[in-house]
């Protein structure tokens, strides 16, 4: 049965259900930190998520010899969840339409919205609320390679990696910016096959998948790549999105066609704020490392 709830009818609450979790597959299509990283559903506003960060051993037995055992070492890490918020203007005709009907519609744009956001904050540190980023923490630990430092810049990559190995893990994936593409598609080895090898649903590098970071998310200032052993990236995901439809408000950013801010009142629309809340902690900050622009 169609959802007959108006918008006009239903200011706030929560997204539908069916277009509340379209929206979270969609943006963690679009954000590469979230492709890459450990993705668990949160419960509460505040969890502990059990990581292992080293494993039991194994010892050789003779016969009739006791086994030895040991323990695998866990840390607890907690995450706390923090609000993320899009406001997507409409026209004013949308109030008499569904309110599954408007979200489908608008979903694309909240999408984008949320995994640009998401991917700033994670990677950069950029506008964030959490404690720790992904560069912040590379960077202090002075994990990193200048581009140029090698002749070749798989070179320069392979040193990248190297510098995560040195701490007994292993690189199993890149973030990377657009601006990196060209370069990477000239690689070859030594019998002139591509190291970069794009593929329809992921591209790899050394045989790891890479992912790049879109729209503007990414800091090319800072980093060319992220390498690093992801499972030590743990992303937490509040699964109620939450809206608030606005008809009074002045959204100064939003420039209209006369260069004035989007008054809502005056433009004769309503705007629609999405709210959706996330956890994020890169809980191992040794298993990280920066390829740095050129020096």
């Amino acid at each position: 049965m169609a959802d007959t709830k108006y918008l006009k009818d239903n200011l706030s609450g929560f997204v539908p259900t069916p277009t509340a979790s379209d929206i979270i597959a969609a943006v963690t299509r679009g954000s590469s930190v979230m492709r890459l990283s450990t993705v668990q559903p949160m419960t509460s506003a505040t969890q502990k998520f059990p990581v292992m960060v080293s494993g039991p051993g194994a010892y050789w037995v003779g016969e009739t010899e006791r086994i030895q055992t040991s323990v695998a070492q866990w840390i607890f890490p907690e995450l706390v969840a923090k609000k993320i918020g899009v406001i997507v203007p409409v026209s004013k005709e949308k109030l008499e339409d569904a309110t599954i009907d408007v979200f489908n519609a608008i979903k694309p744009y909240i999408a984008e919205a949320f995994y640009k956001a998401i991917d700033a904050a994670c990677l950069f540190g950029t506008n964030s609320p959490f404690a720790k980023n992904i560069f912040d923490v590379a960077d202090a630990a002075g994990a990193k390679i200048a581009e140029g430092t090698n002749a070749k810049l798989d070179l320069d990559i392979s040193d990248v990696m190297a510098l995560v190995e040195g701490g007994g893990m292993d690189v199993n994936g890149f973030a990377a910016g657009y601006d990196l593409k060209n370069s990477l598609r000239k690689l070859r080895d030594a019998n002139g096959n591509q190291l970069y090898v794009q593929n329809v649903d992921q591209s790899t590098l050394y045989a790891q998948p890479i992912e790049f970071s879109r729209n503007g998310a990414w800091d090319k200032t800072k980093a060319r790549a992220i390498a690093g052993d992801w499972k030590y990236s743990i992303i937490g995901i509040r699964d109620q999105i939450q809206y608030e439809t606005l008809r009074e408000a002045t959204l100064h950013t939003v420039t209209m066609s006369d260069d004035k801010p989007l008054s809502l009142v005056e433009n004769d629309m309503v705007a629609i704020k999405t709210t959706m809340r996330l956890g994020f902690l890169p809980v191992k900050e040794d298993a990280f490392a920066l390829l740095t622009p050129h020096a």
